[in-house]
């Protein structure tokens, strides 16, 4: 399995999903885009693209940020959903991910950083891929923004501060506003690039600071995102 990740910036890594792609002896490429790095041309080598989250928005314009081309992204975006490929986008990505297939991103009603549990909905219960993730399931969040639906969208989840946690575009292509791959460490850089926005979110109800953020254990939904990962490489590959 080829899995490439469009990483936006340096503080915002692949974490978990990067752990999962070692441990289960795949191959990874990367699009540093933060280096000013370029995107794939093609997905001919690309089985699984995962697209990370980042600071930006869809709006987010170059002269805002010279090295995040959002229309570039979702036009490889819409060619690996066009090539039946895996494609799972994280917060930007997934906002990212919804634009590329015609459907507006918004602003979610709260902003959430922290650990929070998500809810899942009808069909997130019926979905196998999220078999073992039970009713409910305490995740990271970091965000103020959310995917748009498309017509033929299903949202999986949901939490009390953002109705769309998980959307299932089509059966290999799927959203997570949340942080299911964020680990110690990743919170700890994330920290660290986000002092003033820590700081002016006291007042937040689903915001946690830095000592509780990096109190959480993130081991029990790192397994959680393993096993959704492992049954989408297996319908990828049956396709």
């Amino acid at each position: 399995m080829k899995i490439h990740f469009v990483v936006h910036e340096a503080f915002e890594s692949p974490g978990a999903y990067e752990a999962w792609v070692k441990a289960r002896g795949y191959e990874a490429s990367y699009s540093r885009v933060y280096e000013h790095r370029a995107l794939p041309g093609n997905v001919d080598n690309i089985d699984l693209l995962v697209i990370l989250g980042g600071p930006q928005s869809p709006a987010t314009t170059q002269q805002e940020c010279s090295h995040f081309d959002a229309a570039a992204e979702c036009a490889l975006i819409a060619k690996a959903v066009k090539a039946q490929k895996a494609v799972v986008g994280v917060c930007l990505g997934a906002q990212l991910l919804g634009e590329a297939l015609g459907a507006r991103f918004g602003h979610s009603p709260e902003k959430e950083i922290g650990k929070y549990p998500i809810t899942l909905t009808a069909a997130g219960k019926t979905c196998d891929k999220l078999a073992g993730f039970g009713d409910v399931l305490d995740v990271g969040h970091w965000h103020n923004d959310m995917p748009g639906l498309t017509d033929t969208a299903k949202v999986l989840a949901y939490s009390e501060g953002c109705p769309r946690q998980i959307v299932e575009y089509g059966p290999l292509v799927y959203g997570f506003q949340c942080h299911m791959e964020l680990t110690r460490d990743v919170v700890g850089s994330l920290i660290a690039a986000s002092e003033s926005e820590l700081a002016a979110a006291t007042d937040r109800r689903f915001v946690q600071q830095s000592a509780a953020l990096l109190a959480n254990d993130y081991d029990e939904m790192n397994q959680k995102l393993f096993g959704f990962l492992d049954k989408l490489v297996a319908d990828y590959t049956l396709q």
